[in-house]
């Protein structure tokens, strides 16, 4: 099984590491990644920006994309599709991808990010294309 560690994660993608970004659990059939709020992440209100939350689903994403490539290949993200439950004011946001296909020329993934109670804060299915 192929695995990835939190600073293997931040090798490969240094805007997870500038975002403060932490992977949790990387394995082919489950990612999770988190972010903790801070004010350099937040937009109006004190409320952590969209855009983070965005880069903590496509990047938990990837990761899962990544994990299901056969031996060679790369990924991109293809399209990214995000409902806003909740905003958050303080605290995490955890992401969890689940692969939803995996196929010989495209990934699907579905990311779910919560609040520290569990409490949905936004939910992204995106498509990732196998690069050769």
């Amino acid at each position: 099984m192929i695995t990835l560690s939190d600073e293997q994660w931040r090798g490969l993608m240094p805007l997870a590491a500038h975002l403060g970004l932490e992977l949790v659990e990387a394995a082919p059939e489950r990612v999770v990644a988190r972010v903790r709020h801070a004010p350099e992440l937040c937009t109006a209100g004190g409320m952590l920006h969209g855009g983070t939350i965005m880069a903590l689903a496509d990047s938990a994403g990837a990761v899962a994309a990544f994990l299901n490539l056969p031996e060679g290949a790369a990924t991109s993200t293809t399209s990214s599709n995000t409902v806003f439950l909740r905003g958050v004011a303080h605290g995490t946001v955890t992401a969890t991808a689940r692969p939803l296909h995996v196929g010989r020329r495209t990934i699907a993934v579905v990311v779910e990010l919560v609040d520290d109670d569990g409490r949905p804060v936004a939910q992204v299915t995106q498509s990732q294309a196998v690069l050769a």
